[in-house]
């Protein structure tokens, strides 16, 4: 940093002063912080997840305790309250830090217990209603579908006006995406598909876009190759959920044209058998969930792709796939992923290629664990 005003050397007004640690606003300053404290919490018995970097697992004979890092919020998980006092009290003596109780709201999100049941639940309610307020649509009438069923968007419908240009580039289109993404990306899978498809017009949008039980890891993947009018790229998406709910998905576009519903299903279970060999091991290093052990179950409603991953042999229809896409092969050889058949109608990464009837909609929603919280 340049000497600060009334501490300029006069012999040496040209140096500047040499930092003994980082200061807020540095570019190095987050990446010191986490070095500083990834070494205090090591420093009383945490190990870090290889995984996820950010989360840390300390372990005392039956007692566990998770521990989360965002920045600097932090987030504590365990079985054990005296351990959880002794590592928060451990905390007080490194760092100056305000216990704010029981968590409630987490970055903007809304956590909902219910003991009785033994069930938890994730809410992002009051950011969808400043959402809602900041593009003045509080008022607007309540929707059940983010697409309608048959709705195919290009960019024919995109402007072509100077007057229409004009009057659309008053309107936030990118920061309603991008405001909606978080919500997506944290709690709502259901608007996955929608959001991919209206981001891809950003650039030039239109007037028309405007238990007891064991818990287990299952998976389910789908593809659509016929989804997008301008360039007939190929639509992904996964969703896994843990004991009925949805705990990482994604639906996006391909740089890939399928020829087939084979192929195209071959590459989306490939999206998603790589997703899963990384699930897998982060869930395999918490230590609480035993079937991770277990090959995860992948579930695809084509055939004739479940028979390509199954079967390393040359399909006349199939012989020009890339090599590249092969590698879920291997993935279901080394015993991470076992690809298993589901009908269609009950695959539930259906809403995450294509837009759905109601009913479908949200019986998909309902198995990925989406509902309204009373």
């Amino acid at each position: 940093m340049i000497q600060p005003d009334g501490f300029v050397d006069p012999q040496n007004a040209g140096k500047v002063c040499k930092l003994l640690k980082s200061i807020y606003g540095l570019k190095q300053a987050s990446q010191s912080w986490n070095l500083c404290f990834d070494e205090v919490v090591k420093g009383f018995g945490f190990i870090k997840n290889v995984e996820e970097p950010c989360v840390y697992k300390k372990v005392s004979g039956s007692a566990l305790v998770f521990l989360v890092l965002y920045v600097d919020d932090i987030l504590l998980i365990g079985n054990d309250i005296p351990m959880l006092e002794a590592v928060k009290d451990s905390l007080r003596k490194s760092f100056s830090m305000k216990d704010l109780g029981e968590a409630a709201y987490i970055l903007g999100i809304k956590i909902h217990r219910d003991r009785s049941k033994r069930l938890i639940g994730l809410s992002q309610s009051t950011y969808i209603d400043k959402v809602l307020k900041r593009f003045n649509m509080h008022d607007s009438k309540k929707g059940f579908l983010p697409m309608s069923p048959g709705m195919i968007l290009s960019k024919t419908q995109c402007p072509s006006t100077t007057d229409e240009q004009k009057r659309m580039s008053e309107i936030s289109y990118a920061s309603a995406i991008g405001s909606i993404m978080y919500a997506m990306i944290c709690t709502h899978p259901d608007v996955s598909f929608a959001l991919s498809v209206m981001s891809r017009y950003q650039s030039c949008p239109g007037e028309v876009f405007g238990s007891e039980e064991d818990l287990v890891v299952k998976g389910y993947n789908d593809a659509s190759f016929q989804t997008d009018k301008d360039d007939s790229r190929l639509q992904t998406g996964f969703v896994f959920c843990l004991n009925g709910g949805a705990v990482s998905w994604k639906s996006s576009k391909q740089d890939t044209v399928a020829d087939s519903a084979t192929e195209a299903e071959y590459i989306a279970a490939l999206e998603a058998a790589k997703e899963a060999v990384w699930i897998r091991k982060f869930v395999s290093e918490l230590g609480v969930v035993p079937s991770a052990s277990c090959p995860l179950d992948l579930y695809c409603d084509n055939m004739g792709a479940i028979a390509q991953a199954k079967e390393p042999r040359s399909h006349q229809k199939s012989k020009h796939i890339l090599r590249r896409y092969h590698l879920i092969r291997e993935i279901i050889d080394r015993g991470d992923v076992k690809i298993c058949k589901v009908h269609t109608d009950l695959n539930v990464a259906d809403p995450l290629t294509k837009p759905l009837p109601q009913f479908k909609f949200e019986a998909h929603t309902k198995a990925m664990g989406i509902g309204y919280l009373s």
